[in-house]
Parts: structure tokens; C-alpha cells; sequence
């Protein structure tokens, strides 16, 4: 399990196209499940929620849309895309993109992004470093605005914020708090990220009154704040009340918890600079590239890398 982050894109998928013949695009399907987690595991991608576990790749299918690339009758890459919200308004966040690296410079990745990305309006991703991704994904209407850091840490040396207390909530009601906040309807996404080994929901609170919600999971190597919606009353109240329901939730989640937990937070986030103070640090990160910048607010959102 890497310590660091796992850039959601290879970033070799953008290499010059070979002559060979370019892979036929089709959706995915439950038996091509080993395939998928083959190409994962071959482009370094072996944690859980990957594509290295079916239960991720899964609900992708599911709730997304889930493509393979397919080369002399065998998979040679993957890709999938979830729209975040309801109606052609909503953005389509692209949240795999591999390909087998004895594939690589066939196209196939520019051929998958095609296929997901056809008729999307707004769109954004969380792109890996490489200098051949951000070139790709800028033709295909996406700038760069941000990093995402992957911050990792003690949650037992967080103090929990004055005034401030984090409890257990049901996926369900969680996503009902964020629905009502933003009239995004996420209840498919905070069930399969409960569902996940550690899986739990939660709601923080201000003076008694529920100010963020969100979700965390993962193995132990992966465990984490998975994703954090705050109340309007609370993005109201600046960026000191965005600070403190990130620590809240992650000194409320480091109580009993694992001695290590990780955070995805952009670099504008106020969070940030508690954290780093409190002794967490940050390795790698990736890029949030969008066809608006506007499509996450940096010094609000808590997104994970694959769903934000």
C-alpha cells in the first residue's frame, strides 16, 4: 500500500499515438472485472476503492459509466465518470483513467476519454502530475486551478475546536443534510463510501447545531475523511468555521480511531495550515482541472481524489 497519493490517471495514457490499430471502446461489464483490477494492479493502482476492487468498479458501473479499451480481444485499459448531481447542468467528475503499461502510446486513452466525455457539459478531474496529462485533458476543455493535497497525520494530536462535537450519523441522513444544503442529491455515493471497510457517516456540530456532514473510510492504510459538506450558516461564517469542521470531524474520527488518518484537501483550504501545524504532513499531489474553476469551492471542499 503506498503511503503517498494514487494519481486516479496514468499519466503515460497520453503519449503519441503508435500506427497500431486504435482499441475498440466499449462499457464495461461484471466479466471484466479481473481485467480491470489486471490493468489497475499493473499501473500501481492496488488499494481498496480502486480499480483493483470490484466493489468500487462496481458501483462506477452502477452509478457512472464505466469503459474498457480493448485490443486484440484483451483489455488494455479502463476509465469511468460519475456526474455529481442531476440534469445536463451537473458536472461529470472523470475518476479513473489507466491503461495497461505494455499498452501504452496506442491511443487508448485519448479513445476512452472520447467515449466518457461525449456530449458532457462541465467537467472536472483530479489529474496526476505527469507533463503529458495536463496538456490532454486542457484539449479536452479542462484547465488547471489547484492542487489537491493528500495530507496524512496523528488524529490524536488534533484538539477538538471549542464549541465544536462530531457524532455518528446514517449514510442516509447525512446525504439528506448535504441535499438540503446544496440541492445535490449524493445518497448513492455516501452509501457505497459507508459501505466501505471502516465506512462510517457523520455530522458535526457548532453549539448544538449541525454545521458539516460527510462520510470517512478506507482499510487501514487507506482510512480518511472521505468528504465534508458544510451548512450554509457555516460558509457563511468564514474561513474559520470551514477550519474547524475539518478538525472537528478528524480529532472526532481519530477518538478510538486509527493512529493514522488522512485528509484530501485543496491548498487554499483554511484547514491546511492547522494540520500542517499540528504536525501532518503532505507528500505528492494532483491537479483539479475543470471546465470552470467555479465547480468546487477550494476553500470549502473536502473531496476524495475519485468522487469529490
Amino acid at each position: 500500500m503506498r503511503a503517498g497519493p494514487r494519481s486516479r490517471q496514468n499519466p503515460a495514457m497520453t503519449s503519441s499515438a503508435s500506427p497500431r490499430q486504435p482499441p475498440k471502446i466499449r462499457a464495461a461489464a461484471d466479466g471484466d472485472l479481473a481485467a480491470i483490477a489486471a490493468v489497475a494492479v499493473a499501473a500501481g493502482q492496488d488499494q481498496e476503492w480502486s480499480g483493483s476492487d470490484p466493489a468500487y468498479v462496481r458501483y462506477l458501473m452502477a452509478a457512472g459509466q464505466v469503459v474498457v479499451a480493448v485490443r486484440d480481444g484483451r483489455v488494455i485499459g479502463f476509465g469511468a465518470t460519475r456526474r455529481i448531481g442531476a440534469g445536463p447542468a451537473a458536472p461529470v467528475m472523470l475518476c479513473d483513467l489507466f491503461v495497461d503499461p505494455r499498452a501504452h502510446g496506442g491511443g487508448a486513452g485519448r479513445a476512452m476519454l472520447g467515449a466518457l466525455l461525449a456530449g458532457a457539459g462541465p467537467r472536472m478531474t483530479f489529474s496526476s502530475l505527469h507533463s503529458n496529462a495536463l496538456p490532454l485533458y486542457t484539449s479536452l476543455g479542462m484547465d488547471a486551478w489547484w492542487p489537491l493535497l493528500y495530507l496524512e497525520g496523528d488524529p490524536a494530536a488534533l484538539a477538538m475546536p471549542a464549541g465544536w462535537s462530531g457524532a455518528p450519523a446514517a449514510a442516509a441522513q447525512a446525504a439528506g443534510l448535504e441535499r438540503e444544503w446544496s440541492g445535490t442529491e449524493r445518497s448513492a455515493d455516501y452509501l457505497a463510501w459507508a459501505a466501505r471497510p471502516g465506512g462510517r457517516a457523520l455530522a458535526v456540530r457548532r453549539a448544538g447545531q449541525v454545521l458539516a456532514a460527510g462520510v470517512a473510510g478506507g482499510d487501514a492504510g487507506t482510512f480518511g475523511l472521505t468528504h465534508l459538506a458544510l451548512a450554509p450558516a457555516a460558509r457563511a461564517a468564514g474561513p474559520e468555521a470551514a477550519r474547524d469542521a475539518v478538525l472537528a470531524a478528524l480529532a472526532w474520527l481519530g477518538d478510538g480511531g486509527p493512529a493514522t488518518g488522512r485528509a484530501w484537501l485543496p491548498a487554499p483550504h483554511p484547514a491546511v495550515r492547522a494540520l500542517l501545524a499540528a504536525g501532518w504532513r503532505t507528500g505528492e499531489f494532483d491537479l483539479f482541472m475543470a471546465s470552470d474553476p467555479g465547480l468546487l469551492d477550494p476553500r470549502r471542499a473536502v473531496p476524495s481524489p475519485g468522487l469529490p
